[in-house]
């Protein structure tokens, strides 16, 4: 796939008709590529953040059911919608909160129940084709939230960001990372200042990782510092992802995200929001989200590997956070800049989104 600018991480391709994967848990001490055709193999992956980022898990997932039709041997459509169906199933227990996850495998889903009428070889075709679709819009929609998001960045800016929004979390480019990239790549003289994100360490291992790659000058902090360096008047920006967002303009993203879009407020500092339209939820309301919690042992441990407190302590490990309209001050979309109020324009983005 061609694109106008380099596309130097591929965190999800698709390679004769098995997923590859850059294993993200291994990063930074080794750049490891896995691959797999089992369904079963990925939805792990994702589970246990080999795969991860909002976008990248819905573009693993539907090139996982590609793979199984690709590699499937029978002469029965009925064989093969039952065994899409039961894929599509347990891939959708593997993370409860992203909303690209459900967008992408409701997009296959349709097509495996509406296509049943054609024969068997472009039934496999057209399910296929919808999986590499979701893939290659992943990754021009990133490159067009650079391009729009261009805009908000300024020559000289430096610009805080949290978790990784990058292309380890999408099929390539990134969204916040996006564009940090496009403002670098037309000469805009930038700076980024990366939190650690624990408990993960995705910032830290990831962002930094990726943004090193590039060239672009980065600083690390931890989470903890980000006030002080609002207050010291370092930041200028803050650019983040997101993995889910209501139609009334409340963002989930990354656990901390809240707590810097607080701080943010207090000392003036403008909070901004990159994601495709994908990650737009439509239908639920607050109360209707599942926040993920995940492991006592990602807090207790750093990386799994180092005990750094008491062992039967009790542990809150939510995955996510949930940010309020009022404090964001813009969302970065692939079909325009949504500003406040928000609502408005997520309506108008996503119905005309829906409807193209």
């Amino acid at each position: 796939m061609s694109s106008r600018y380099p596309l130097r991480v591929r965190a999800v391709e698709w390679v004769n008709g098995r997923v590859r994967w850059i294993n993200t848990n291994l990063l930074p001490y080794e750049e490891v590529y896995e691959e797999s055709v089992d369904y079963e193999r990925i939805a792990r992956a994702i589970e246990a953040m080999e795969i991860r980022g909002a976008p990248a898990i819905g573009v693993a997932a539907a090139l996982a059911i590609a793979a199984i039709v690709f590699n499937s041997t029978t002469d029965s459509i009925d064989q093969l919608q039952s065994v899409v169906l039961k894929a599509i199933d347990r891939l959708r227990m593997t993370r409860p909160t992203a909303y690209n996850l459900f967008w992408a495998l409701d997009r296959i889903r349709r097509v495996a129940l509406e296509q049943k009428h054609l024969d068997l070889e472009d039934y496999r075709r057209a399910i296929i084709d919808e999986a590499l679709r979701i893939y290659r819009e992943d990754i021009e929609m990133n490159i067009r939230i650079g391009e729009i998001g261009d805009r908000i960045i300024d020559d000289g800016d430096t610009i805080l960001t949290h978790c990784n929004a990058g292309a380890l979390a999408t099929a390539a480019f990134g969204t916040a990372l996006a564009i940090i990239r496009v403002a670098w790549y037309r000469g805009k003289r930038i700076k980024v200042i990366a939190t650690e994100t624990r408990p993960m360490l995705q910032g830290a291992r990831l962002t930094v990782w990726e943004l090193i790659k590039e060239g672009i000058p980065v600083k690390l902090i931890t989470d903890n510092m980000v006030g002080y360096v609002m207050y010291r008047k370092l930041v200028d920006k803050v650019i983040v992802g997101a993995d889910r967002i209501l139609r009334d303009g409340h963002v989930i993203n990354k656990i901390g995200t809240y707590t810097i879009a607080i701080t943010a407020k207090r000392h003036g500092v403008p909070f901004y929001v990159a994601a495709p339209t994908s990650t737009f939820d439509l239908n639920s309301a607050i109360e209707d989200i599942v926040i993920e919690e995940r492991s006592p042992e990602e807090v207790k441990r750093i990386l799994g590997k180092i005990l750094i407190t008491v062992e039967n302590v009790e542990v809150l490990n939510p995955s996510f956070d949930i940010t309020p309209p009022d404090l964001v001050s813009g969302i970065v979309t692939e079909r325009g800049f949504i500003e406040p109020p928000l609502d408005i324009g997520i309506r108008r983005i996503v119905e005309e989104f829906r409807s193209a």
